[in-house]
Parts: C-alpha cells; sequence; structure tokens
C-alpha cells in the first residue's frame, strides 16, 4: 500500500514539472527573450526584455475595444519577467534625476502619452503589479504613431544628443525616453 502511495505521488509529480516545462516553453516561444544595450560616452543602459508579438490582436486602446493592454493599466513593458533597466552612472531619465543601479521599469499607457515609472522591486516574474511603495521614478512620454506597424515588441538603444534614447515600439505606438549622464 506505501509503494502504491510512493508511486502515485511520484507520478504526479512527473506530470507536474513536465506541465510546468510545457507552459515555459510556450510563453519563451511566444515571447522570446530580447535585450538591448548601448554605450555612450561611458554611460552604459541595458535592458533585457520578452519581446509579445502582435499577432491579429488589438494591443493598446480601450477596455470597451478589447485591447490586450487597456489604457490607464499597468503594463510590464513586454511579457514573461519584468522588464528591468541598468544605468552604470547618475543620470536623468527624460529629464528627472535618476541613481545609477538596476530598476523594474513599467508603464501606463494612454493614447496621448505613456506613464512611465521605474520601481527598486526586481526579479519578479508574470503580470504582478509592483510594490508602488518601492517607486523611485515617474515620467511622462509622449506616443508617437509608428509610420510602420512593429509586429514583434522591440527596445532599442540609439545615440542622441551625447546620451542615449531607449525607443519603444509595439504595434503602431512608439515612444522614446532620453537618458542622459549627470
Amino acid at each position: 500500500m506505501k509503494k502504491k502511495i510512493i508511486i502515485g505521488v511520484l507520478i504526479l509529480i512527473g506530470v507536474l514539472a513536465v506541465g510546468f516545462a510545457y507552459l515555459n516553453y510556450r510563453n519563451r516561444t511566444l515571447s522570446p527573450p530580447g535585450s538591448t544595450e548601448l554605450t555612450v560616452n561611458g554611460l552604459t543602459v541595458s535592458i533585457p526584455y520578452s519581446r509579445p508579438s502582435v499577432r491579429d490582436r488589438l494591443i493598446f486602446g480601450t477596455e470597451e475595444q478589447k485591447a490586450l493592454q487597456p489604457y490607464g493599466k499597468y503594463w510590464r513593458l513586454g511579457a514573461n519577467e519584468s522588464t528591468e533597466i541598468t544605468v552604470n552612472k547618475d543620470v536623468t531619465f527624460n529629464g528627472e534625476p535618476l541613481k545609477a543601479g538596476t530598476y523594474r521599469m513599467y508603464a501606463v499607457p494612454g493614447p496621448e502619452t505613456f506613464d512611465i515609472g521605474l520601481n527598486s522591486e526586481l526579479g519578479k516574474w508574470g503580470a504582478m503589479e509592483p510594490d508602488y511603495d518601492l517607486d523611485v521614478l515617474h515620467t511622462k512620454v509622449p506616443v508617437e504613431k509608428a509610420t510602420t506597424p512593429v509586429e514583434q515588441y522591440t527596445i532599442t538603444t540609439v545615440e542622441a544628443d551625447g546620451g542615449i534614447d531607449v525607443v519603444f515600439e509595439f504595434s503602431d505606438v512608439r515612444f522614446r525616453v532620453p537618458v542622459r549622464a549627470k
């Protein structure tokens, strides 16, 4: 009897492990990892993130439109793990002072602007909202309409004005955050 229970428990553990591995693999293939890093005048900005695709869905819009990411709601700026940004120097982030370090980066989209938040809570998986008491910075950036829709979410770092612009593109939305060494 004891042997049957042990075998049953081992089978259950095996099935759960296979199921978890499959779901993890599926998430990774639907939203593969991406990263961007650039160094300009000794300032390095690096961002690992996951890259979901549009796949014939409305990405940004209202809840009534059944948008994947409704206006006014938390978005982790990617998929899978939370998106994090590392800066190796004290900088201004869209004109706001920011100490060197690594931060969880998220947004609250709107039709005209995105509210970008940086938070000290790191290493989180999934779409769980951060502990907002740990926010270190909030800033708004204007939304530009992409000239060509972008199927797979992309973050790039480009040299601009002696610093780095972080450019976010997804579907028909594009916005940029200037990062400058202090």
